[in-house]
């Protein structure tokens, strides 16, 4: 009899750094049975499906407890339970580690070891006043208890196919130095690595905290109304379609619309938006915003797993998969770079004295001071901890940043492709205008709105909110024609609402249609043209404006060496008059299969990032080298972007490369620190000036200075410091 795998869910305590969670995934991985494994070093949790008739769960806690992590069941993952994200992750945190919990760093397991090793280390110390003998123990007493975890933990990683794990390093150079008769040294070896990990685990917390905090936005309960009247039920209960009572000052519960009401919202702990924004009947809100105004009452349009905070919070741990290609050379690289160390460390050892006539007591205490000079920790960490604290920062100004990958490509693009409508545009176009040819303005309107009443394209909107208070017909077996043209039958007529080069295609227009068209097109005005079969029956034409930042953002990216690049599907010029307007080149009058083409022929010529909102810009945002949604995008354009503008705002392009190459300065700054600092002290050791508290020492603070290094990244604010390099521009002057 078979039985179907388990779907397992954990909170691993410990796992709380990028070291970590590979060492885990590597073990996990090289069991039978395991599958679809997902780790998440924010929320210190691992989740696979495990075939328990080839690995017992047992086995699978059992090495996990080896290498040194306490794994707790949370019960069933987030996507089958009925829990949110917020539940799972205050589960996951009630384990979590000391800072997590508001204990001091002393009471978590590292911080017991670091004052006991300490403690004996400072009264061996005070011994070696009045007994030297009894010093001697106190330090072997020392080294040895701070050892001890470190062994088991590289015993179990040698078990599990890593026997150059840094823990193996350290452990040989201080039972090494015990053996040569420095005790002494041994126990300030471990005590400094000790400390080490401690702060290492201290600042992977404060690295996460944003994201933590982010679970905490949604209130826990919301008050929905019915036929009942009020009721309070918690969040994780509300279902979609149903309304929420919002009071002043409250916290929206849901993602959802306003149903009545009139409110200034602070969106800012969601998407960043500084100021409060004011909302209406028709208008989105967003989980955790906080009503500043009047009550609201709310549709509620999204569960509370699917809400924008619960989705923020998903997205950002995927980021942790989806490496940088930094992250992935410093992997690769440290697979060799660790087995080269004891290599060299060994030869160091033994060679000057079977082939030199060296002292054997020597040459052993520089080997060993080797090993620990070539700890790769400070390496490792370099890339991992400033792209968390970088996406970190992001989050918390709006700039969703699905992982390391997107993160550095951004900063390197050569050119940024912009949709227009809801992109470099508001959205929000409205009719200015319309033209009657076959019939009435009226009848222009009423029919045009009847063919366009199932879309939700802009253009369709802006022609319905103009033909509120008429009576508009229904239309039958309507269909969009994607770039051209919407066609319905309509009163019994076969009807079309296109583009001025869909009806010319159709029939030639007569020069004075034509010229109308031109005329309004020339003042930025889109034009749709209302057919019954091939006779033009009207013009309605459309404006959207460009967003108020727009020529701001635009501007910021010329100055950071960028090329912007308006696509859009409009006329030629109603494109070239937004874009003359904004201050950038423009191709007009694109397919989505043309916008295709065009981003392949840019990636030809250097890095590409697209930015926008629409179903249509999907194809687009996949090809780019790193797709950017603007904030209120369709859900396959959210999906298929790299980067999420959740303020919709232009001037998040900029602010995106602003952060991207702050990041990756720091990177660079994090790896020439950690490799000449080890530079230094290899040629140091090798002339006899390093001692192996030194070595320890140059090792534990490359560590701690590389990490601190990237915690600034969590101070990030727009318009920050950025690196003066950047891509050459390209200088033509059309794609």
């Amino acid at each position: 009899m078979t039985t179907s795998p388990s779907r397992l869910d954990y909170f691993v305590d410990g796992m709380d750094c990028a070291t970590c969670v590979r060492k885990v995934e590597r073990m996990v991985g090289a069991l039978p049975g395991t599958a679809e494994v997902r780790t998440s070093f924010n929320k210190q949790t691992l989740q696979l499906t495990l075939d328990e008739a080839q690995t017992p769960r047992a086995t699978l806690e059992s090495n996990l407890r080896s290498l040194g992590y306490a794994p707790s069941a949370l019960g069933r993952p987030v996507e089958q339970s009925g829990l949110n994200e917020h539940d799972v992750i205050s589960n996951a945190h009630s384990h979590d580690d000391p800072a997590d919990r508001g204990r001091p760093w002393y009471a978590s397991a590292q911080g017991k070891l670091v004052v006991l090793s300490g403690a004996l280390l400072a009264l061996a110390f005070v011994f070696g006043f009045a007994s030297p003998t009894l010093s001697v123990y106190g330090y072997v007493a020392a080294t040895l208890l701070g050892t001890w975890p470190l062994l088991k933990k590289a015993l179990a990683s040698a078990r599990f196919g890593d026997p150059f794990s840094i823990n193996m390093l350290v452990s040989t150079a201080a039972v090494g130095a015990v053996l040569i008769g420095q005790a002494a040294e041994g126990a300030v070896v471990v005590f400094l690595f000790a400390v080490g990990e401690l702060l290492e685990g201290v600042a992977a917390g404060k690295a996460r905290a944003g994201i933590r905090a982010l679970s905490a936005l949604a209130p826990k309960t919301a008050i929905v109304l019915g036929g009942e009247g009020q009721r309070e039920v918690p969040v994780a209960q509300l279902q979609v379609g149903q309304t929420i009572l919002v009071r002043p000052g409250d916290r929206v519960a849901s993602d959802g619309t306003i149903l009545s009401g009139v409110s200034s919202l602070d969106d800012s702990p969601v998407t960043g938006e500084s100021l409060p924004v004011d909302k209406t009947v028709g208008q989105r809100v967003y989980a955790g915003s906080i009503n500043r105004g009047g009550a609201l009452t709310v549709r509620v349009d999204r569960a509370a797993s699917d809400n924008t905070i619960a989705r923020i919070i998903h997205l950002v741990e995927e980021a942790e998969s989806s490496k940088a290609p930094t992250a992935r050379f410093i992997d690769r690289f440290s697979r060799f770079y660790t087995p080269g160390v004891v290599l060299v460390s060994a030869l160091v050892a033994v060679v000057p004295p079977l082939l030199l006539g060296g002292e054997w007591h020597t040459w052993l205490y520089k080997g060993i001071s080797l090993l620990l000079i070539g700890c790769p920790c400070a390496l490792v960490l370099s890339v991992p901890a400033a792209v968390t604290s970088a996406i970190s920062a992001g989050t918390r100004h709006g700039l969703l940043i699905k992982g390391g990958a997107a993160l550095e490509q951004v900063g390197s693009v050569r050119t940024v492709a912009f949709d227009k409508t809801g992109t470099l545009t508001a959205g929000q176009p409205r009719v200015t205008g319309i033209t009657a040819l076959g019939a009435s303005e009226s009848e222009v309107l009423r029919l045009a709105a009847a063919v366009e009443s199932g879309s939700s394209h802009p253009l369709a909107q802006a022609i319905m909110a103009h033909a509120q208070g008429l009576s508009v017909p229904a239309a039958q077996d309507a269909q969009a024609l994607a770039g051209q043209a919407a066609t319905a039958t309509v009163e019994g007529r076969a009807l079309a609402v296109g583009s001025p080069r869909y009806a010319a295609g159709l029939a030639p227009l007569d020069p004075a249609t034509a010229s109308t068209i031109a005329g309004l097109e020339s003042q930025g005005r889109t034009v749709v043209v209302l057919l019954e079969g091939s006779a033009p029956l009207g013009l309605v034409a459309i404006r959207d404006e460009p967003r108020p930042d727009a020529r701001a953002a635009i501007a910021e990216l010329r100055s950071l060496g960028i090329r912007p690049l308006m696509l859009t599907g409009d006329n030629a010029r109603t494109g070239q008059a937004i874009a003359a307007d904004l201050g950038l080149e423009v191709q007009a009058e694109l397919l989505p299969e043309d916008k295709l083409e065009l981003i392949r022929q840019l990636k030809g010529s250097g890095g590409v990032a697209m930015v926008g909102d629409g179903i249509n810009d999907a194809p687009a945002l996949a090809l780019a080298d790193v797709g950017v949604a603007m904030g209120g995008a369709a859900e396959v354009a959210l999906e298929t972007a790299s980067v999420a503008l959740l303020q919709g705002r232009v001037v998040g392009v900029p602010n995106l490369v602003r952060l991207s190459r702050a990041t990756m300065h720091n990177i660079r700054l994090n790896i020439a620190f950690a490799l000449g600092l080890k530079l230094i002290f290899l040629i140091t050791t090798l002339l006899g000036y390093t001692n192996l508290w030194m070595a320890i020492l140059a090792d534990t603070g490359a560590t701690a200075i590389v990490t601190a290094n990237a915690l600034r990244l969590l101070g990030w604010k727009p318009g920050d410091f950025v690196p003066t390099a950047a891509p050459k521009t390209q200088n033509s002057a059309r794609a």
